[in-house]
């Protein structure tokens, strides 16, 4: 005999179906929608400008990862940024959308420790700065994730 009684195992087992159907009854995602598809631009049309800037600024992007020790610079860096360029207009287009999520996510994990270890920097200014620049590529991973899931959906 249950310490609950038989009524309440019954209960919630029926509660549990329904929350069950509910969740199930869920609607995908509204990635027609016109909020949607400004958050998508947005981010997206960001992270596109920044490969296109460090296109533009090629040299000195090389430059500042090999001072960072980041292997074959010259190979991974062009490599890396076109990853990225891929991946915002893939968001901003909605193209691909996994996959171009899966190269935002991809960039952010390699580059974001390699190129912003604040805790290796002495001088706290530009600690500050390395930590302000890892905090903010740990939210655009995020932003990436979240497009990742949606685009899972869609």
């Amino acid at each position: 005999m249950s310490l609950l009684g038989d009524d309440s195992t019954e209960s919630v087992a029926e509660t549990v179906q329904e929350t069950r159907e509910v969740v199930q009854e869920e609607a995908p995602p509204k990635t027609g929608s016109t909020s949607f598809k400004l958050a998508r631009l947005l981010f997206g049309g960001v992270l596109a400008f920044m490969a296109v800037d460090n296109f533009r600024n090629l040299e000195e992007t090389v430059g500042y990862a090999e001072s960072k020790g980041a292997p074959m610079a010259e190979t991974t860096v062009p490599a890396i940024t076109g990853s990225l360029l891929f991946g915002g207009l893939g968001i901003a287009l909605w193209k691909l959308p996994r996959l171009a999520a899966g190269a935002v996510a991809t960039f952010f994990v390699g580059i974001t420790p390699v190129m912003h270890d604040f805790w290796t920097i002495d001088d706290e200014e530009q600690k500050q700065q390395q930590m302000i620049h890892f905090l903010k590529n740990l939210a655009l991973l995020g932003g990436a994730l979240a497009f990742l899931r949606v685009g899972e959906d869609d």
